[in-house]
């Protein structure tokens, strides 16, 4: 609905620094009426929007399109980060961060998995600055809310162990059943399966009970840590990546798809271009989690299987040639 601008509050903004002049000069005189904002309300606060609001004071309106939000004060602001670290504006790395601090004291239930989610930060990240803000050591029967909005137990070991036994049982069991008697997720039940399959430890040796690691959190690397590299974010200089030393996770406990394609669609190197849009929409397409990929894989039709087997060796084979020539490229521009 149309709303007063002057009945509108621009406090509580996730931007420490805050606002772009530029890109509201830019809003100003855009020909288009620009998307709604949202409002918290009970408090009349804008929760998102605050270029767009400015932008119309600039203009001289005096109303502007609204939509509202009647969740509490947490979180309308988490609704406010969330929304500005995927459209408009990306948030910088300082206000991401700030804003995880806010949230984990809001929201200390919250998995780090959930909260890099709604910051666009490394999972890590959100550890660290959990670790900071609270004491070093938690109760290890605690429980967090995760992205699947399950509540997991902070220490996994016992659904390791419990999946383990399973898997030697009888181990013909899939992912989702193993996951599912043993209160894990099924990226963990794959972690399980493969050290069972290595002759390794259940356990990774990094056992962090200071802080929440949900369960898919600690896929293992080539050296059995248990502690695989954070990427680097998109807009990290090439020469840094390739010059850090570190060990390559295996495929099948790679870090989780879905987080690292939201914080490149924030990126604007790839949203302001038509390649970019296209390269995000692709991998939009993979993003999906153990569980989608089980059911589309049992929803498959028998007489279809062969050929959508076939496809998908073909469509591999392109990503795996893609991968090879994009880090080929990033080798020549270093040199």
């Amino acid at each position: 609905m149309e709303v007063e601008i002057d009945a509108l509050s621009l406090a509580g903004s996730p931007r420490l620094a805050g606002e772009s002049k530029e890109h509201i000069e830019i809003l100003a005189a855009a020909p288009n009426p620009l998307p709604p904002i949202i409002v918290h309300r009970p408090t009349m606060r804008v929760i998102d929007g605050f270029h767009r609001l400015r932008a119309a004071r600039l203009r001289g309106d005096t109303t502007i399109a609204a939509l509202f939000f009647d969740g509490d004060e947490s979180a309308a602001f988490v609704l406010a980060v969330q929304l500005n670290v995927t459209h408009g504006l990306p948030l910088a790395l300082a206000d991401r961060q700030r804003a995880a601090e806010r949230i984990i004291a809001s929201h200390p239930h919250w998995s780090d998995r959930r909260v890099a989610s709604v910051t666009g930060i490394a999972p890590g990240t959100v550890g660290e600055i959990r670790r900071r803000l609270g004491p070093g050591s938690a109760d290890p029967d605690e429980r967090r809310l995760g992205q699947d909005g399950r509540m997991r137990p902070l220490d996994g070991t016992a659904g390791r162990l419990r999946a383990g036994e399973l898997l030697s049982e009888n181990p013909g069991l899939s992912l989702r059943q193993v996951a599912r008697a043993a209160g894990i997720s099924p990226e963990t039940a794959r972690d399980v399966r493969n050290r069972l399959r290595n002759g390794e430890d259940l356990l990774p040796r990094s056992r962090r009970r200071d802080h929440d690691v949900e369960p898919g959190d600690e896929p293992a690397t080539e050296d059995g840590s248990g502690s695989p590299p954070v990427p680097a974010p998109c807009g990290e200089p090439a020469a840094l990546r390739l010059a850090r030393p570190v060990a390559r996770a295996r495929a099948d406990a790679a870090p989780d798809r879905v987080v690292l394609v939201k914080r490149l669609t924030a990126d604007p190197a790839l949203r302001f271009s038509e390649t970019g849009r296209s390269l995000l929409r692709l991998l939009a397409i993979h993003a999906v989690r153990e569980e989608e990929w089980d059911a589309i894989i049992g929803n498959v039709p028998p007489h279809c299987s062969g050929i959508v087997a076939d496809l998908a060796v073909h469509l591999s084979d392109m990503w795996a040639d893609f991968a090879t020539r994009v880090k080929r490229d990033i080798t020549a521009s270093v040199g």
